[in-house]
């Protein structure tokens, strides 16, 4: 991995922490494809039960690295097309990993490091957290982190967070419902680490197969999803895992 990702196992717990401090650990192309890598790995390795991504220094991310916007442009259509290509894939890869994901954030979580928190299947964050898309400041929209957001809060508090450019704090994040928990900044890593071993304990097997219902379930017809549930019952009780 580049030095722009730092990975760290401990245990069956991989922490993957972005490293761009100065930057308050803006996605640039490095760094977005260091994470699809690293999360693509971690999902392949049976030596790791849960995953954790948190940020270096005082910020979780904060987005897109404008820098790398100068040759985003019609310009250059080939390389607009792969950037863009690049963040749908990591913006989408964190529902499709068989394994859970727990984002741990602190202070500025904001488009690009937002869609990562909402995304993820669980999510803690210090006190000190900002969380919000200001996309539309810039002219811009919130295309790839959008999907996420909805899910996670809802069709208005999401649009209102969207539309009115809002940034949440920590205790906004919860009650909005992107937040598992919100705990004191020094506490962050270590409340993340100790849900992610509590995770790690489950049998891979019935946790592999409890995400992908989870997803499948979340937004299909309720027939359809009470169809896939006895779908996977079935299988799981050759496991002896299933109720």
């Amino acid at each position: 991995m580049p030095d722009s990702l730092l990975v760290e196992d401990r245990g069956p717990v991989r922490i993957l922490t972005m490293n761009r401090p100065d930057k308050l650990n803006a996605l640039n192309t490095e760094l977005t494809q260091a994470l699809v890598d690293a999360l693509t790995e971690a999902d392949k390795d049976s030596a790791v039960r849960v995953v954790v991504l948190t940020g270096a220094g005082r910020g979780f991310c904060a987005g897109a690295d404008l820098k790398e916007f100068s040759s985003l442009t019609a310009a250059n259509p080939e390389m607009v097309r792969m950037r863009a290509e690049l963040t749908w894939r990591l913006q989408a890869l964190l529902p499709q990993l068989s394994k859970p994901v727990i984002a741990a954030a602190r202070g500025p979580a904001v488009g690009g490091g937002a869609g990562l928190v909402a995304g993820a299947d669980l999510a803690i964050a210090s006190d000190t957290l900002k969380f919000g898309y200001p996309e539309l400041k810039h002219g811009i929209v919130a295309a790839l982190v959008m999907t996420g957001l909805t899910r996670a809060m809802g069709r208005k508090a999401a649009f209102e967070t969207l539309a009115m450019k809002k940034l949440l704090t920590a205790a906004e994040a919860r009650a909005a419902g992107v937040l598992n928990a919100v705990v004191e900044d020094d506490a962050l890593l270590d409340t993340a680490i100790a849900m992610a071993e509590d995770i790690a304990t489950v049998d891979p097997v019935a946790m592999q197969a409890t995400k992908e219902l989870f997803y499948r379930t979340a937004e299909a017809p309720y027939d359809e999803a009470m169809r896939a549930g006895r779908d996977v019952n079935q299988i799981m009780r050759s496991f002896g895992g299933a109720r």
